[in-house]
């Protein structure tokens, strides 16, 4: 957050969310650049960190109320943040918004719970998903961030290349899809964008050349609950921020909602 604070200042004012959900901050609370963030016109914030590693956000331009921050795993990490936003008129009913921010382990090389402690990690933090980000019954509820899963065929490159490295595996998608279903959210990228087209959000900084080769993966993700899943209008990868100067190896995800 604080190599990149730049850029982050650089997509508020060019896209002007209302709500930006932040992973892998990597700074402690009282570390992250809030006076940049203020100054860009983002007076509330929602801030979980730890030194060096992980690390969620949310900033916005609207109240935020009721933080809370959930330790998945009893890990101690912080990969998670929530916060209800006070919306500036009623929609669909609704007088506010919760949102959480979430960074679902990376899961390390091996897809092997018996040979890589990451992996099995990542198993359960998502099999806890399913208990600890369930849908609120008092106002529409979406989860963002990301985390760490291609669940579809055409989320990466290649489906048959990929099938035993870590994101796209079927243990992982299986179970990465049966917690969404469970909780009742909908695939917010997905409902807009047919399942038989390719859709990425992150590409390797291995790649010599990420754009030319364009070997992604979607990664990152929204999940809108039933109450507001009708409310969403469409979506879009800023894909240019992946070519920024020191840019990240994902692309921010906007999500418009009516």
């Amino acid at each position: 957050m604080r190599l990149r604070i730049d850029q982050v200042v650089r997509f508020l004012g060019e896209h002007e969310p209302d709500v930006l959900c932040l992973q892998e901050t990597k700074c402690r609370e009282e570390e992250f650049p809030a006076k940049a963030i203020r100054a860009a016109g983002y007076e509330h914030m929602a801030i979980h960190g730890q030194k060096a590693y992980h690390g969620s956000a949310i900033v916005s331009r609207l109240p935020l109320e009721e933080i809370e921050k959930i330790d998945f795993c009893a890990m101690g990490d912080a990969r998670h943040v929530a916060a209800t936003v006070a919306l500036p008129q009623r929609v669909g009913g609704a007088s506010s918004v919760r949102v959480h921010s979430l960074y679902v382990p990376a899961g390390g090389d091996e897809p092997d719970v018996q040979k890589n402690p990451k992996f099995d990690h990542k198993l359960k933090f998502v099999s806890e998903m399913a208990d600890k980000l369930r849908p609120q019954d008092t106002a529409p509820t979406l989860v963002a961030g990301d985390l760490n899963i291609a669940p579809y065929e055409h989320d990466v490159w290649s489906h048959k290349q990929l099938l035993k490295v870590v994101s796209h595996t079927p243990m992982e998608t299986e179970l990465f899809e049966r917690t969404r279903e469970a909780l009742g959210y909908a695939d917010t990228m997905r409902r807009h964008q047919p399942l038989g087209e390719k859709l990425y959000t992150w590409w390797s900084y291995r790649a010599r050349d990420w754009a030319a080769s364009n070997k992604g993966r979607r990664l990152d993700h929204v999940w809108t609950c039933p109450l507001w899943a009708e409310n969403s209008e469409g979506f879009s990868v800023f894909t240019d921020a992946r070519g920024w100067e020191k840019a990240s190896d994902h692309a921010p995800v906007i999500v418009d909602y009516a």
